[in-house]
C-alpha cells in the first residue's frame, strides 16, 4: 500500500493538538498548574530548544509559558506494529518493488514540552528546594498529562473506523539547560494507506 501524501503531516498534527489540549484541561485540574504553551509548533528535524521562559504575559492571546514541540524522528515498514522491519518483505527482494507490501507503514513522533528550571540567583547561590519541588511537581505531571492524552485522545483522531493505532513509547526528562526543563515522550503511530497509482492514470 502506498501512503496519503497527507498522512505524516495528519499524525502530527492529531499529536500536537492532543497534547495541547489535555495541557489546557490539566491547568484547571491542578493547582499551580500551567497549561498548553502558547509556543506550540510542528518543527522540522530535532526541535531547537528556542524557548521556555513566559512569552505569553506579553501577548493578547495569553497562554502559558515554555515551549511544546512534536517532530518526526523516523518513517519506517512495519508488518508487526510497532516493530521496524529488519529484512526486506519478499516483493521487495531480488529487485523487485510493488506498493502491496509492506502491510503497514508507521511514523515515530516525538513531543517536546519544556518549562522554565530554577537556576542559580544573581549572587550565584542555588535555587532554594521549595522551587525545585514545585517545578519537579509540573514536570511530574507534565509527564502523566502527555502520556494520558496519547493513550486516550490520539487514538481516537483519524478517518479510520477503529481509529489510530498508536504505541506510546519511551517517555524521559531533559535537562535542566540553558534555564529550561521538561520532557520527551515518542509515540509511534500506524498510517493509513491506499492504493498505488496506475500507470497511466493522472
Amino acid at each position: 500500500m502506498a501512503l496519503n501524501l497527507n498522512a505524516v503531516q495528519d499524525a502530527a498534527e492529531a499529536v500536537l493538538g492532543c497534547v495541547c489540549a489535555a495541557l489546557q484541561e490539566a491547568a484547571g485540574q491542578v493547582d499551580g498548574q500551567p497549561g498548553c504553551p502558547c509556543r506550540t509548533c510542528l518543527v522540522p528535524g530535532t526541535v531547537a530548544w528556542d524557548s521556555c521562559d513566559d512569552p505569553c504575559n506579553e501577548a493578547p492571546a495569553g497562554g502559558a509559558g515554555g515551549q511544546l514541540s512534536v517532530n518526526v524522528a523516523r518513517l519506517f515498514p512495519s508488518t508487526d506494529f510497532p516493530t521496524a522491519d529488519r529484512t526486506l518483505p519478499p516483493t521487495q527482494a531480488r529487485g523487485r518493488l510493488t506498493c502491496a507490501t509492506p502491510p503497514a507503514m508507521a511514523v515515530e513522533l516525538v513531543v517536546t514540552l519544556l518549562r522554565c528550571a530554577p537556576t542559580f540567583d544573581e549572587g550565584g547561590c542555588p535555587p532554594p528546594c521549595d522551587a525545585l519541588g514545585e517545578a519537579a511537581r509540573i514536570l511530574h505531571t507534565d509527564m502523566v498529562v502527555v502520556r494520558n492524552a496519547l493513550e486516550c485522545c490520539l487514538p481516537a483522531t483519524g478517518e479510520q473506523r477503529r481509529g489510530r493505532v498508536v504505541f506510546v513509547g519511551e517517555g524521559r526528562t531533559v535537562g535542566p539547560q540553558g534555564g529550561c526543563v521538561g520532557l520527551e515522550q515518542r509515540v509511534t503511530v500506524a498510517l493509513p494507506g491506499c492504493g498505488c497509482p496506475q500507470e497511466g492514470t493522472p
